[in-house]
């Protein structure tokens, strides 16, 4: 409440000032002196008046001047202010509709190969790198298999009813054979017939419990490590990013906080967390520096928004990540309007 205090409080000079150099920034990621706004101005101020008020939004934390020399940046504070209470978001192009329109064109049924598409189209207008997550498939299992690559690592397979088929390599319990894996394998087939894989992860303690007389302990062990990674409410492979790229075509890109982000995007760190993000709230949602707990340390932006099947459940999430001068006013109604173009295609509605 406080911080919003401080935008309230601003005279028009200051308000003015605050909002050319954020939008100075957003625009070229380079430090605003006194003697660049003094042109611009609407009233016609001495440069000397800029630099006494630039100094006082500094003091208030909105504003921060990062070298020796007179130009001023806003803070994570500032961009926080601004986004809330003096962005102005424009509706999306006609230019940029038809391109996520597109997308969607000769739509051939499969949902991964669509949201692929908007992914693609995503990080393409926005400059930055596009996150998608898509829904989670609740298709039955038809069949499941165990494959050992290594010692330590292996490799656990299910094929579903719709003929998706995913994999995932995950360590194995120390000292299993290759019986072990045939006696997992066949349990799991034994039992999964018909389940979906939320109700095989329910239930497989129980089943284990029950035939744990019958179940070699490593089978048991097995089963538990390989089936642990489709645990909680996604998995890495439900996450699409595209564009990254983009994030280094920025000149004043900061090489360090790009690398930091090209690890989290490779990793595909918490990804159940990155719907979260988008499930509190209504709408778009904006993260900036350290709000983002996804991309803390990384210093940039998330821009996302949530996606509702036929039932009005929110099944997905569309986002873009970048640098911190993000264009949030264009970029915020793209995301809005391609996460409600994907909510219609998925529960079947068109509009």
């Amino acid at each position: 409440m406080h911080e919003k205090a401080i935008l309230t409080d601003l005279n028009d000079r200051s308000r003015e000032v605050f909002r050319r150099v954020v939008e100075s920034y957003l625009a070229t990621g380079e430090p605003v002196g006194s003697r660049t706004l003094t042109r611009d101005m609407t009233e016609k101020v001495s440069a000397a008046t800029v630099r006494n008020v630039m100094q006082d939004l500094e003091h208030l934390g909105l504003l921060d001047h990062p070298h020796v020399s007179a130009g001023r940046l806003p803070t994570q504070l500032g961009l926080r202010l601004f986004v809330d209470g003096l962005m102005e978001a424009g509706p999306v192009s006609a230019t940029d509709r038809e391109m996520i329109e597109e997308t969607l064109d000769n739509d051939s049924g499969d949902t991964g190969a669509m949201l692929d598409r908007v992914s693609t189209a995503l990080s393409a207008l926005t400059h930055g790198a596009s996150l998608v997550l898509m829904p989670r498939q609740e298709a039955p299992v038809r069949h499941i298999e165990f494959v050992s690559l290594a010692p330590d690592r292996a490799l656990v397979v299910l094929v579903f009813a719709d003929g998706r088929v995913e994999n995932r390599v995950f360590t194995p319990p120390a000292g299993h054979t290759a019986s072990s894996m045939r006696e997992a394998a066949n349990f799991l087939n034994a039992v999964a017939e018909g389940r979906t894989l939320a109700d095989l992860r329910r239930g497989i303690s129980r089943e284990i419990e029950a035939s744990r007389q019958k179940l070699d302990q490593m089978a048991a062990a097995l089963i538990a490590s390989g089936l642990a990674m489709w645990d909680g409410e996604g998995s890495d492979a439900r996450l699409i990013v595209r564009g990254r790229a983009n994030l280094l075509a920025d000149e004043a890109s900061d090489l360090d906080r790009i690398r930091s982000l090209f690890d989290d995007l490779e990793r595909k760190r918490d990804i159940a967390d990155f719907l979260e993000l988008a499930e509190h709230g209504e709408g778009v949602r904006i993260f900036i520096g350290s709000e983002n707990k996804l991309f803390s340390l990384s210093g940039s932006s998330l821009v996302v928004s949530p996606y509702m099947n036929a039932d009005r459940k929110i099944v997905g999430a569309v986002g873009v990540i970048g640098p911190t001068r993000l264009n949030y006013g264009r970029i915020v109604p793209i995301v809005d309007y391609t996460a409600q173009l994907v909510g219609r295609m998925i529960s079947g509605r068109k509009g």
